[in-house]
């Protein structure tokens, strides 16, 4: 194993070098982790199998990196494992606010126009006023959210199991992904197997009062087993599909599974 890996390393290569130009590339927290892992050159090689020359940038070397991280974190992912839940007296109170923009510039959404947009492997393609969303059957639960950004904060969150709402629209439970766009240009995709996970749920409640605006208005996904940039606020349309459509963040770079 030990001459394999040698075997891999092309001399003329300056392995130090080359790490670090991969560590400034990763985002701020996984900057952090990595260099706190101790992770080395060889661990790399080992994990992303890459045949490292002179034509192997750091950014291709990260992108196998993080297609490792997605493809491990999916296949030990188990649905059926909840998300922990806390009590009244854990919820912050007022929860911050986090986007990719200042508070000021959050969309204004008039919920009696909004419609939340249903298309791709569905058989229902109707349109949901908020109103009508609003009138399905309500859970409530308190989980924490974590920020890629490295704070986390517990919310008391209401609304409608995404699964059910799935099943309710005859989606393709055997599709791949569920693809969501928001009023501010935002946009993620979630895994099948998370999208039908029990915690996770189309919200329009925070601690029991119509969501406020800070926080998604008139709804946002919450997804209590993933990292907070994977739970999309001010969402305008939901697709059922089968093609990896990415992500605002994940095509900057950042893990698609984020598991939390």
């Amino acid at each position: 194993m030990l001459k394999k890996m040698r075997s891999l390393i092309i001399p003329g290569v300056d392995k130090q070098l080359l790490v670090k130009d991969a560590v400034k590339l990763m985002p701020d927290l996984s900057r952090r982790r990595f260099i706190a892992s101790g992770a080395s050159f060889g661990a790399l090689t080992l994990l992303t199998g890459c045949n490292v020359s002179d034509s192997l940038s750091a950014d291709n070397l990260l992108t196998h990196i993080s297609k490792f991280n997605d493809m491990v974190q999916a296949k030990i992912f188990n649905p059926n494992v909840l998300a922990p839940t806390y009590a009244e007296k854990d919820v912050r109170r007022p929860f911050p606010f986090n986007g990719f923009y200042s508070e000021d510039e959050a969309p204004q959404i008039d919920g009696k126009e909004w419609k939340l947009e249903v298309s791709g492997l569905v058989d229902n393609k109707k349109s949901w006023t908020l109103d009508e969303l609003t009138k399905l059957p309500e859970v409530s639960q308190i989980t924490r959210h974590i920020c890629v950004e490295g704070w986390s904060a517990i919310g008391s969150w209401q609304g409608t199991p995404l699964r059910d709402f799935l099943k309710l629209i005859g989606a393709d439970t055997n599709a791949k992904w569920v693809h969501f766009r928001c009023a501010e240009d935002y946009y993620t995709s979630l895994d099948m197997p998370t999208a039908l996970h029990a915690q996770t749920q189309m919200t329009f409640k925070f601690d029991n009062k119509t969501l406020p605006q800070s926080l998604g208005f008139p709804m946002k996904v919450r997804v209590p087993t993933k990292l907070g940039f994977k739970n999309p606020k001010y969402v305008t349309s939901l697709e059922v599909t089968n093609d990896y459509k990415g992500g605002y963040w994940e095509d900057q770079g950042y893990n698609d599974f984020s598991g939390s």
